[in-house]
């Protein structure tokens, strides 16, 4: 098996934009959303691999975008699934050999998870050889998994928590994105909104180690308190 990168998304080509390089240097690798969430509370939501049906998790506030996308277009589920499958009963060293292999030949950037988490440990750790591997790559994402937010990585592999998951109560003084309604909710909170004017900014928050704000975005389903 084999997997893949993607640069098709608009954040992925505004990111690539705002760094001056070209469409072919930055790239995002998926999971499919809740099915590789393991800390994933308020924001858990996932489409069926068969039909893209999506199911909300029942301490769900806010549906996760990711898995909108899912439900909406059966070629995203595929390619995610496809990649969730691959990895996921892999063993460390093979989950490094596909992803090394798996990087387009240019890449400067690579978001790890617009959708999706790091499922296992031995998956997390899989990212961190790459990272070592590749120092040429900058790579960076979000993550419920407190653990990894706080692991001694390589300089060029930074990750945010993402707040709202079941690792919240220990949470300390690492680097967190918030999901907020409003602007007075991040006010609120002391933070700035990411992603604003600038709908690809959120990358240098978390490249200075910087807590954020993200403004809820996508279709949410009637019971959700959001």
């Amino acid at each position: 098996m084999t997997v893949k990168f993607t640069n098709g998304n608009r954040k992925i080509n505004e990111l690539a934009k705002a760094k001056g390089l070209k469409k072919n240097q930055v790239y995002a690798f998926d999971l499919p959303a809740g099915w590789s969430c393991p800390m994933a509370s308020i924001c858990q939501s996932r489409a069926d691999k068969i039909t893209g049906k999506i199911s909300d998790g029942k301490d769900c506030l806010f549906r996760c975008y990711a898995a909108s996308s899912e439900a909406a277009f059966s070629s995203v589920r595929a390619l995610r699934w496809n990649n969730f499958d691959a990895l996921r009963h892999a063993t460390l060293d093979d989950m490094v050999e596909l992803i090394l292999s798996g990087l387009p030949k240019f890449t400067k950037i690579v978001r790890i998870h617009s959708s999706g988490d790091f499922f296992s440990k031995n998956y997390f750790m899989a990212w961190v050889r790459v990272a070592e591997l590749r120092p040429d790559i900058t790579f960076f994402g979000y993550t419920k998994v407190l653990q990894y937010v706080q692991y001694d990585k390589p300089s060029n592999f930074m990750l945010q928590y993402s707040f709202g998951g079941k690792m919240d109560a220990i949470h300390k003084s690492e680097p967190v994105a918030y999901v907020v309604k409003s602007v007075d909710d991040a006010k609120k909170l002391g933070i700035r909104i990411a992603c604003v004017d600038d709908p690809s900014d959120d990358f240098d928050f978390i490249m200075r180690g910087e807590s954020f704000a993200l403004l809820l975005h996508g279709t949410q389903p009637a019971k959700a308190k959001a």
